[in-house]
């Protein structure tokens, strides 16, 4: 098949689309599948028509057609910057999406290794004239290619033990790593890396030991459920903790909940509170998600000005459940459901905890950071929330901390969910790249306002023997209003 890089002509109408007309891919995939795969066999047929029908009914067919083929996506896109193939930016996916709706392109294997390798990053998002909201797009689709067994595999037993049986159970999570804690505590996991011990684990079982913070905290109790503001009360607000964050970063809610505090802020914090869902809704697993949704909507009071999240991933996934509950072409009825109304209602309330803190008008905090600091863009929260100028802001006002320019702030550093368990050559390889440009940089503290790209940053400045923190925005705030330096947190 060809991998030569030849341009793509422009968009078909939807008319000549739908019967049939090619519209040349990038590097030749979609526009020879005919010619190159005519002999497929009839299980990849059906799969085609299965996923072409679902994602139909999740995805209005205009949204296809927004994309002009400019190709100023493709500067931007992660995997398109690593190999270089059309295929694996944005507009050829949309082309290869499109194809498989109009039946023109048959989802072999290769196709659906473009599809699944995208990070689902969005900054095409950012870098389109068009406004194609690309991640409309891939999402319904992924959840299509799921659902209609296109995915080509089952849920093996690391999506149902680790991903759905784990993840989404901090309690459950905490218990787990409470083993890890006792081996770091005691040194042993360092005695089995050396004698390669952790070779005989899972691939992924060792990606995830690899990922671990070093060292793990667990010692922080859960939040209260109320915690009163400090001075004159200027809102209430909910504080989302999710899952994993909860488990591995619950020292960030804290440093979370007393910059809030702070800035005059009474936060609740609800009991019933569950994961956000994004888990299941990316590997298409819509009931649980479902029940999620209305779980979180039932959990917040509707009297709170604002649902405060700290994790970029997951604030982007309760912002998007209007979009998400629109596509779902089954409307559940009981447990499952939620009032759009409600959803909506709950969704105009959400906000990352930068870019609050930002509109409510922050009061500065005054004990010194004397520190060279670099900022990573989360990807769901520059691309995906739109929120790049108000963390900078915010660290700004730490007296003495020096913000310094880092190289490719909003390329995807690899973390991207899970993705750094499911796809690792290609997450590894973003990995390096991200502290590549770290490095380069020289700083004292990396700044970032996710808890995935923490753990991926992390993993990878060690991995080139750098000793350099990665915080969360508000872990420094925190310790500027404590009066605490960085090494002290």
């Amino acid at each position: 098949m060809n991998e030569s890089t030849r341009p793509m002509s422009g968009p078909a109408s939807p008319e000549a689309a739908r019967s049939g007309t090619t519209v040349s891919s990038a590097d030749g995939l979609a526009g020879d599948q005919s010619k190159a795969e005519v002999t497929s066999d009839r299980a990849s047929v059906s799969a085609s028509a299965a996923v072409a029908a679902s994602a139909a009914a999740r995805i209005p067919y205009e949204r296809f057609l927004q994309c002009v083929h400019c190709g100023l996506c493709t500067a931007a896109c992660p995997t398109y910057l690593e190999t270089g193939n059309e295929n694996d930016s944005p507009r050829g996916r949309i082309y290869l999406m499109r194809g498989v709706v109009d039946g023109r392109v048959e989802l072999s294997e290769r196709v659906r290794r473009h599809l699944e390798l995208c990070l689902d990053c969005r900054s095409c998002e950012t870098a389109c004239p068009s406004g194609v909201r690309y991640g409309r797009l891939i999402e319904p689709f992924k959840v299509a290619l799921h659902r209609s067994g296109g995915s080509g595999r089952r849920a093996g037993w690391f999506e149902r033990f680790v991903l759905y049986g784990l993840f989404p159970h901090p309690r459950r999570m905490r218990r787990v790593l409470r083993a890890a804690w006792w081996l770091q505590r005691l040194r042993l996991d360092r005695v089995l890396e050396a004698t390669g011990a952790f070779r005989l684990l899972p691939p992924r079982l060792r990606q995830m030991h690899r990922l671990l913070p070093r060292p793990l905290r667990l010692s922080e109790p859960p939040l209260p459920e109320r915690l009163p503001a400090r001075g004159r009360r200027r809102a209430v607000v909910g504080l989302f903790t999710g899952c994993v964050a909860d488990a591995l970063f619950r020292h960030v809610h804290w440093a979370t909940a007393r910059v809030l505090q702070e800035n005059g802020c009474d936060v609740v914090v609800p009991r019933n509170q569950c994961c956000c869902g994004a888990i299941f809704y990316h590997s298409g697993n819509e009931r649980p998600m479902r029940e999620l949704i209305a779980a979180n909507l039932e959990a917040f009071p509707a009297d709170l000005d604002a649902v405060v999240v700290n994790v970029a991933g997951c604030g982007s996934m309760l912002k998007d459940y209007v979009a998400v509950v629109e596509e779902a072409p089954e409307r559940p009825s009981g447990p499952a459901s939620a009032a759009p109304g409600d959803v909506a209602a709950f969704v105009g309330r959400v906000r990352d905890v930068t870019e609050f803190l930002d509109e409510l008008g922050i009061r500065p905090p005054r004990g010194p950071i004397p520190a060279r600091a670099v900022y990573h863009d989360a990807c769901h929260l520059v691309h995906a929330q739109g929120i790049r100028a108000a963390p900078r802001r915010l660290l700004e006002t730490v007296p003495q901390l020096e913000l310094v320019p880092l190289e490719e702030s909003d390329i995807c550093c690899g973390a991207a969910g899970s993705y750094n368990l499911t796809e690792v050559e290609m997450a590894e390889r973003l990995g390096r790249r991200k502290a590549e440009r770290i490095a380069a940089a020289r700083p004292d503290v990396v700044v970032t306002a996710n808890a995935g790209c923490q753990l991926q940053i992390a993993a990878h400045l060690r991995q080139r023997g750098l000793d350099v923190p990665v915080l969360h925005p508000v872990e420094l705030l925190d310790l500027s209003y404590r009066g605490h330096s960085v090494c002290a947190r």
